[in-house]
């Protein structure tokens, strides 16, 4: 197909009410990339003069999109329709081009095949306006495509004016056209808002390219699922579905076991090797690369992450921009993050974080251990609960672990240290100085045995027990009730004269 007489345009300038959401329609994702990337994606191997995307709500956001994919942007602003969306982008064409492939940004699905197909039918059929149709089982909601006897099309017409005897057609409009320029620049000049969101569409153009006895042509796609948009959350799902589908059967048509297919979700530019398997709610994301024979288990989510051959990631494991080595093991429950990389064979076990950190060739760290910053040779053992001390408050700092070193279960690494090769550092320590090769380092406080201490203390605690458990004892004497009280009041006692008082004290001192 000649490249140099068509160009493209992408209509990317609409907000996408029906989405209620604050982004912009074409920068929704489905799977795995932005709609609008989709469409530039599929038209940029065709080979056009230029790829133009006429943008407006939140321009800059999706010509950062389209731009490194080669298309020029074309600003619309205010918005009003797809008429005056082609009337604004006549400037940037200008004469370079006989025809014009017009494409939405939301319709995500169409494959190149089918719009150079669209373009080679235009071409050869000499036609004024070319449209992508697709024929649907339920077409309600579609405007349907009315054919003249020779096959041509005579009309578009909206599902709220069909005729009685339209009912029945199933032919639906895709709004992917092909047009010729010369004969489209007039008709789009004519162009009126006579509609009540009072904007310009090129439908109305194509019902006046009829009305000057133009020849209006249809290409039917063979896949009615090219042609769906996402108008609304439910269309985003059913996009995001097909692609997925799309991308599972490929990859298994390459050999590639999927366990659970619909519970397996891969993006687009992941690449696996064959005799791989996949197990249920894997997602292997972004630009992943897995070789031939690896097993990635069940729930592991792989992004941007080089896998090569012969690779088991077990189960629940999380990698990201990473790299394993041939025969590497990671998981279950591992977290490797920011540059990891393990070396052939290298393992990493359950609950096990790596940062930005080299696993050489048999290195082990299979137990609830952090590694950050670190370089860590070949065939050394990180015991249990080991941690690499990476960060001082300020910045990040080294750790350098020798080759067959043996590292102590709940050691700290207080970096920026080295660990010479063939070391062993004794479980507990907290290392702050460099380790010399073959050197063994004990870094903890000194053990102090007493004897007899534990048996002791168990007595002492049973002693306690049976004393807080004995009951009080109750006294073996009855207890004299005490007087009834008389509720009269006694009477107060006779005091003696005084003379008797003095002769009284008189005679106590005799």
């Amino acid at each position: 197909m000649a490249g140099s007489d068509f160009v493209i345009v992408i209509l990317a300038a609409g907000k996408g009410t029906r989405l209620k959401s604050n982004l912009a329609k074409v920068l929704h994702r489905a799977g795995g990339r932005s709609l609008v990337e989709h469409v530039a994606r599929a038209c940029r191997p065709l080979g056009a003069k230029a790829m133009l995307a006429v943008v407006g709500h939140q321009a800059e956001d999706v010509a950062a999109v389209v731009e490194p994919l080669g298309a020029q942007v074309v600003l619309q602003q205010p918005q009003r329709g797809t008429g005056h969306a082609l009337l604004v982008a006549r400037g940037a064409i200008g004469q370079r081009a006989k025809y014009a492939l017009v494409v939405p940004g939301d319709a995500p699905l169409v494959r190149t095949e089918t719009l150079r197909t669209l373009v080679r039918a235009h071409q050869i059929g000499n036609a004024a306006a070319t449209i992508l149709t697709a024929q649907l089982t339920d077409p309600i909601g579609y405007g349907r495509i009315v054919r003249k006897q020779d096959g041509s099309v005579a009309a578009i017409v909206e599902q709220s004016a069909l005729l009685d005897d339209q009912r029945d057609i199933n032919e639906i409009n895709s709004s992917i056209y092909c047009f010729t320029l010369e004969k489209l620049w007039p008709c789009l000049g004519k162009l009126r808002p006579e509609n009540v969101h009072k904007e310009l569409y090129l439908t109305d153009a194509i019902a006046l390219l009829n009305q000057q006895g133009e020849t209006v042509l249809a290409e039917v796609t063979p896949d009615p699922q090219e042609i769906l948009g996402a108008n609304a959350r439910a269309d985003l799902a059913e996009v995001d579905r097909i692609f997925r589908q799309r991308k599972r059967a490929a990859l298994m048509d390459a050999g590639v076991t999927i366990q659970l297919p619909e519970t397996v979700l891969i993006d687009p530019e992941v690449e696996v090797g064959a005799d791989t398997v996949l197990e249920p709610f894997v997602q292997l994301l972004g630009k992943t690369r897995v070789g031939s024979g690896c097993t990635i288990r069940t729930g592991s989510v792989l992004n941007d992450t080089v896998v090569e051959e012969n690779v088991t990631v077990k189960p629940y494991s999380i990698v990201s921009a990473s790299h394993l080595g041939k025969g590497a093991q990671v998981g279950p429950f591992a977290h490797l993050r920011d540059g990891a990389q393990l070396r052939p064979g290298a393992r990493v076990g359950n609950f096990v974080e790596v940062k930005k950190s080299v696993l050489g060739e048999g290195a082990k760290a299979m137990h609830l251990t952090y590694v950050g910053d670190a370089k860590i040779g070949s065939k050394t053992n990180i015991g249990a609960g080991t941690i690499t001390c990476n960060y001082d408050g300020v910045r990040k700092n080294p750790t350098t672990i020798g080759k067959d070193v043996f590292v102590g279960s709940n050691t700290a690494l207080i970096a920026p240290i080295r660990v010479g090769d063939r070391a062993y550092i004794a479980a507990g320590s907290t290392v702050t100085e460099n380790i010399p090769v073959d050197a063994l380092a004990i870094a903890r406080g000194r053990q102090v045995n007493k004897p007899g201490w534990a048996a002791e203390r168990r007595r002492e605690i049973a002693a306690q027990a049976r004393k807080a458990s004995k009951p009080r004892p109750r006294s073996k004497t009855r207890a004299k009730p005490r007087p009834r009280q008389s509720s009269r009041r006694k009477p107060a006692p006779r005091r003696r004269p005084a003379v008797a008082r003095r002769r009284l004290k008189l005679s106590r001192r005799r």
